[in-house]
């Protein structure tokens, strides 16, 4: 069975934003979709994010699992990857609005302490699709570059998306469906 696993950012919550949508139209086509609920969101610990996904995908791990992270969700899903058992297999990553390398918001640092290990990170999934805003305020469009190039994927730029979150107006993200969409036909 395919499921459908979302990791919200920074002081965010399981149906903000586009989220809720993205549940919604999912069920429309009987795929299991759940926006987890991380930990501390305002005060996040890296460790814990990574084991709440852990957790998750333990209970499921017979399913077809797909990841889908917004913002800080983005290096929780790539740290998951890195450090889960070498036989972990995720059917498809998408990557929305997230950084790669350190940003100026202190609290979230840790995340982005060290560079990730693409080969492992690919060697547990194939395929991953980057979405990002080309005026995002907080984590630059660079950042969605250097991703693609080195999960060798799709970019996907939103012109005047901002942050791709409800704050920016986006209660609905089409791109993230028919990116999910193409994953599912590919598999």
């Amino acid at each position: 069975m395919k499921k459908v696993f979302m990791i919200h950012g920074l002081e965010g919550t399981p149906n903000g934003g586009w989220r809720s949508w993205l549940m919604s139209e999912l069920q429309k086509k009987d795929i299991y979709a759940c926006s987890l609920s991380m930990p501390n969101e305002s005060n996040p610990t890296c460790s814990e994010w990574v084991d709440e996904i852990n957790r998750v995908i333990e209970r499921n791990k017979d399913d077809e699992i797909y990841l889908i992270g917004h913002s800080l969700g983005v290096p929780t899903i790539l740290h998951y990857l890195e450090q889960s058992s070498p036989n972990t297999k995720i059917a498809g990553v998408l990557l929305i609005s997230g950084p790669s390398k350190k940003i100026d918001i202190e609290k979230i640092s840790h995340f982005l302490e060290k560079p990730f290990d693409f080969e492992t990170i690919k060697s547990k999934c194939s395929k991953f699709a980057v979405i990002h805003g080309d005026d995002d305020p907080v984590v630059p469009l660079s950042d969605a570059a250097f991703l693609s190039e080195k999960l060798k994927c799709d970019l996907v730029i939103i012109h005047e998306g901002k942050h791709l979150n409800g704050s920016a107006g986006f209660t609905q993200l089409p791109e993230c469906l028919k990116e999910l969409e193409l994953m599912f036909t590919t598999s």
